[in-house]
């Protein structure tokens, strides 16, 4: 259980794939916006990499050891899916964070983060439970990066800020900024 916890913790905040990997930076640069919106995007992304995880666990497990050329072929396919599934539900049930989330729901299937984990998940020959955790591990991980840089760029927006740090640029120091914040737990990877 403690290799399930640290799977899970290292990679939400040691190896967060946002902060220290600079993976899924779309969402966290588009949808940062509101910390709700944020939270939300979150949820989806933690839904959708749990599946991928489950999917890409099957997949290796039963499938492609037998055709072991299909990997990032069947990976993309199940990514595209589950991000089609999820895109319905939401707006089925929410309408309006169907609305909030606009063009960066459909950008789920291309975020680099969600490949990431089912390669990753693969080249580290983690089990059925430890590819859980890990999905786990780098879903809250992203939703920590993607709340944390919402919360700040809405204090912003009540700052004084001089004019040529507005918009886009404040967005990239603050994001440069948590990203060195992320760096520092980089030690901690190496105690174990």
């Amino acid at each position: 259980m403690g290799d399930l916890i640290w799977i899970l913790l290292s990679t939400m905040v040691v190896n967060n794939f946002t902060l220290a990997y600079f993976l899924g930076l779309c969402p966290f640069m588009g949808v940062s916006g509101r910390v709700e919106t944020a939270f939300r995007m979150g949820m989806a992304n933690i839904f959708v990499l749990v599946l991928t995880s489950i999917c890409s666990w099957a997949l290796n497990t039963y499938v492609l050891d037998y055709a072991p050329y299909l990997r990032l072929i069947s990976f993309i396919v199940v990514i595209a899916s589950l991000v089609q599934i999820v895109e319905m539900a939401i707006k089925k049930l929410s309408p309006t964070l169907f609305q909030q989330l606009g063009i960066y729901l459909p950008l789920i299937t291309t975020n680099c983060a969600i490949l990431g984990l089912a390669i990753f998940q693969t080249n580290r020959e983690y089990n059925f439970f430890q590819g859980l955790f890990f999905a786990l591990g780098a879903g809250l991980g992203l939703t920590l990066a993607l709340v944390l840089m919402a919360s700040i760029r809405e204090d912003a927006e009540r700052a004084a800020v001089p004019a040529a740090a507005r918009g886009m640029a404040l967005v990239l120091i603050i994001a440069g900024s948590l990203s060195m914040a992320f760096m520092g737990f980089a030690g901690l990877g190496s105690a174990a």
